[in-house]
């Protein structure tokens, strides 16, 4: 049978077992290095609140929040995009 991704679509390398995570949107239980995670900051305070604050001198601390998704709910969201099939096979020479 062909082989359609040389590295079977995920960065594991020489590493052998990995270990699985659950995606944060539906629940699938995805391998840690096949998942799509995205840091983002988040604030507990309002933006027009914090603004307001931060004038009067306040510091509002921003949390950075890691979240992984299955390849399914990454494409739905916008965070990876579906490529072209020329695109896919294509390996960036560097």
């Amino acid at each position: 049978m062909p082989k359609k991704r040389e590295n079977r679509g995920r960065r594991k390398g020489d590493k052998g077992h990995v270990g699985y995570i659950f995606c944060d949107n539906c629940g699938a239980r995805v391998p840690e290095d096949k998942a799509i995670c995205t840091t983002r900051m988040y604030s507990p305070v309002e933006p027009a609140l914090a603004q307001e604050l931060e004038k009067k001198g306040a510091i509002i601390t921003k949390y950075p929040i890691t979240k992984c998704y299955c390849v399914n709910c990454a494409v739905h969201f916008g965070i990876v995009k579906i490529r072209a099939e020329n695109e896919r096979k294509s390996r960036a020479r560097a």
